[in-house]
């Protein structure tokens, strides 16, 4: 009796043992499978992070494209116009070249009765017989740089050019740049107004003018530059 209990509490020792062996031996794989699966996360998360560093590569150059491309136009087309004409002129050459225009508008508008000649107490005879004379700008100031050709336009007055062109070429920095004036009148050449508002800037590239109207060859003027 004693020895078959003997054998049956051995039978549930070695029985106890074996499970406990198998499920030892069982939990290997699972461990496997766990470090492979960690294995993979890390994977991904390389591969993620290698992609991100690679959109950052391709936006850092795009911006660098972007910062390095040319800023603007290069064409600039100034001009005052008391009753239109110039601005009519100015725009024409815009129109050919694709250059940007700035109008000069005075703070005090000329009216009609400023700008009639025969009244020898207009304000714009006043001003032509006095060349130290500076009528205010009333629009805003412009900044000049990136531009590299710039047209400049007005009227003759009295054989001249306005004492307000002059205010603005005293006002500006034209270093570098090419200044090409033009005018309309009534039947006066552009006569020395180019050379005095170059004199009065004291910097630029001042190329001869040209006196032109609204059925100019402004194309062919301009070609003729070149």
């Amino acid at each position: 009796m004693k020895n078959t209990r003997m054998m049956r509490l051995t039978a549930m020792v070695m029985l106890i043992v074996f499970m406990l062996t198998f499920a030892a031996c069982g939990s290997k794989p699972a461990t496997g499978e766990t470090q492979a699966q960690t294995a993979t996360t890390a994977e991904t998360k390389a591969a993620e992070a290698e992609q991100t560093a690679t959109t950052a590569d391709k936006q850092a150059s795009t911006q660098t494209a972007a910062d390095s491309a040319p800023a603007g136009n290069t064409v600039l087309v100034v001009y005052f116009s008391a009753t239109g004409t110039t601005k009519g002129v100015a725009e024409q050459i815009a129109s050919v070249t694709g250059a940007d225009t700035y109008e000069i508008l005075a703070a005090q508008t000329y009216t009609e009765d400023d700008l009639n000649w025969n009244d020898q107490n207009s304000r714009t005879t006043l001003e032509q017989n006095d060349k130290s004379v500076r009528p205010v700008i009333g629009s805003e100031t412009i900044s000049l740089d990136g531009y590299s050709t710039i047209y400049i336009g007005y009227p003759i007055w009295w054989g001249e050019e306005p004492r307000i062109m002059d205010t603005f070429v005293e006002s500006y920095d034209f270093s570098g740049k090419t200044m090409i004036p033009f005018c309309t009148s009534g039947g006066s050449g552009i006569g020395a107004s180019g050379a005095n508002l170059a004199a009065n800037a004291g910097s630029g590239n001042w190329l001869e003018g040209a006196r032109l109207s609204s059925s100019s060859d402004i194309a062919g003027w301009i070609e003729g530059m070149e």
